[in-house]
């Protein structure tokens, strides 16, 4: 079973259509969900999806277009009304955080939950979230505002017990998160085994990187490089290619080109214009680009990350 997950749970662009709904993700971690964006209707999507708005304690806004973060307000009231308790950090530049506490505070005064926000910095690469275990990173865009991606990195995975092994040299049970965290085992007679007869490596940890919304541009690969699946925005086809870098947006043919410099094992493509009616011809504009997996992002997709 999957622990770090991603769910769909909008990809249109700023035109409401009948086809998508406005950006949001939900990213699940182990006992951790949070939202990257949180277009209008969210919560609705969150209910068809079966996920749980008590387990939402991060929410992280890629910019202040109103098709990635008016779905907010009506969200916190729902979870307030729910009871939800503990606290939700909203991650967003300063004028975000003005803006929402004046409407929050208007439609959800009072709050069952504590609602704390990040101040970051959109001009400036920082890490907003570490639990020890899982890392989240922003990345500058290139919008027609100020806006960000995310990057959600696993870190300090343990090395995997060879059973066989630990029961030949009688390891007791306490010893065992220390030879996970890479420890030798010291003998009761003075004897030193080296851990890789004990353990094997750990898995690769797994990546995620959210890049919606942007103008193709080449530091970005630099940014996140490495990663294993990407999210770009694929606003436009070739067709249209001619109102991409005017508006802040690619072309799926840039996302595919993004995604090769990277080095990424995998490419999910959204943000669609409502001019879109057949995402196909898109994934092979950018599979053109990009020999890796090309998914067609859809409402509901869910990616197993690990």
């Amino acid at each position: 079973m999957s622990y770090f997950n991603v769910t769909i749970l909008g990809c249109g662009a700023a035109t409401p259509s009948l086809r998508h709904m406005p950006s949001s993700q939900l990213i699940c971690y182990r006992q951790h969900a949070a939202l990257v964006d949180c277009g209008e209707g969210t919560q609705l999507q969150l209910r068809r999806f079966g996920a749980s708005f008590a387990k939402i304690d991060h929410i992280y806004l890629s910019h202040l277009h109103g098709d990635h973060f008016l779905g907010l307000p009506g969200l916190l009231s729902t979870m307030s009304l729910h009871q939800v308790e503990g606290s939700v950090t909203v991650h967003t530049f300063a004028e975000g955080a003005a803006v929402l506490t004046n409407l929050l505070d208007l439609v959800c005064r009072e709050r069952t939950f504590d609602l704390k926000f990040d101040i970051i910095d959109p001009a400036t690469p920082a890490e907003v979230y570490n639990d020890g275990h899982l890392r989240v990173r922003t990345v500058p865009l290139r919008h027609r505002v100020p806006c960000v991606g995310y990057v959600f990195e696993e870190i300090n995975k343990l090395r995997h017990i060879k059973r066989d092994m630990v029961d030949f040299y009688g390891v007791p049970n306490y010893l065992l998160s220390q030879l996970k965290e890479g420890a030798d085992l010291v003998l009761p007679d003075g004897r030193v085994i080296d851990n890789a007869v004990l353990t094997d490596a750990p898995t690769p940890p797994a990546s995620y990187a959210y890049c919606s919304d942007t103008a193709f541009f080449e530091g970005l690969a630099e940014s996140v490089r490495g990663v294993d699946t990407i999210y770009h925005e694929t606003t436009y086809g070739d067709a249209d290619a001619y109102k991409a870098g005017p508006r802040g947006h690619s072309t799926a043919r840039q996302a595919g080109r993004l995604a090769r410099l990277a080095g990424a094992r995998r490419l999910v493509m959204g943000h669609y214009s409502k001019v879109i009616t057949d995402e196909s011809i898109l994934a092979a504009e950018a599979a053109e680009e990009f020999d890796g997996i090309v998914i067609a992002g859809t409402e509901g997709l869910k990616l197993d990350l690990a």
